[in-house]
């Protein structure tokens, strides 16, 4: 990969599908490559974190909540911890608290077995479009040019060569930018998907925008990644040569 280039090319968008079932595996992984998509799996949540690790983020989860080792609910807070990564919890238990917990901290959306796999691909598309369609090419380490590159799962931001730690807020906020590069990301979006479950206010956006930029740009006074759209929120940009 030629770090300088954006890759903007067209791809297949990416469904991580994390299931100890073989047979609903099996299943999603067909569905989802036959309606167009890239399909990766894992039959835990340890094992999906190393592929992420292998292959880089996908564009959505489908994540069950009942599995050994570690609960889909413990694999989703870990993954929150460096990005925004939209999950729709496919299980058996629909029990109403589960329900609402799952909806409220971890998941756009939410469906029980025994399912129908196109309803899913459904919500999966309408999930898609409503969150935003990552514009970089999803990597372990997302290359913007020659001066900065993230490695999102390990809350590293590579500028000018050198490693740069993230805080987790920092590290989903780039996400975000740059999940809807070269559009405007508003305040209230923004607010929303940072702190769901906090009443948060743009002071504290802004200040969190700030440190970002002190992190990331050559000059953090005169920004070329993180762009403030004024009256509105942020926009993600790469550096002009």
């Amino acid at each position: 990969m030629n770090p300088d280039t954006l890759n903007t090319e067209p791809k297949r968008k990416r469904i991580l599908v994390v299931d100890d079932e073989p047979g609903i595996v099996d299943l999603l992984k067909l569905t989802f490559e036959q309606s167009g998509f890239e399909a990766v799996t894992a039959d835990s949540g340890p094992k999906a974190l190393e592929l992420i690790n292998t292959i880089g983020l996908p564009h959505l989860a489908i994540v069950d909540l009942n599995m050994p080792v570690m609960s889909g609910f413990e694999f989703c807070g870990i993954v929150q911890r460096f990005c925004d990564l939209p999950v729709i919890i496919l299980t058996a238990v629909d029990s109403e608290d589960v329900v609402i917990k799952g909806i409220e901290r971890y998941a756009e959306d939410y469906m029980t077995k025994p399912f129908s796999p196109r309803e899913l691909v459904a919500r999966v598309l309408r999930v898609l479009r409503r969150i935003g369609d990552f514009g970089y090419t999803l990597e372990p380490v997302v290359y913007i040019d020659g001066h900065l590159a993230v490695d999102f799962a390990h809350q590293l931001a590579l500028v000018a060569g050198r490693a740069v730690t993230l805080t987790p807020t920092e590290s989903k906020l780039l996400y975000i930018l740059m999940r809807n590069g070269g559009r405007t990301v508003t305040n209230d979006f923004l607010l929303r998907r940072l702190w769901p479950m906090e009443e948060i206010f743009e002071d504290t956006l802004r200040v969190h925008v700030r440190r970002l930029r002190q992190k990331i740009e050559k000059n953090a006074s005169s920004p070329a990644y993180v762009l403030t759209e004024r009256g509105a929120g942020y926009r993600f940009a790469p550096a002009q040569p």
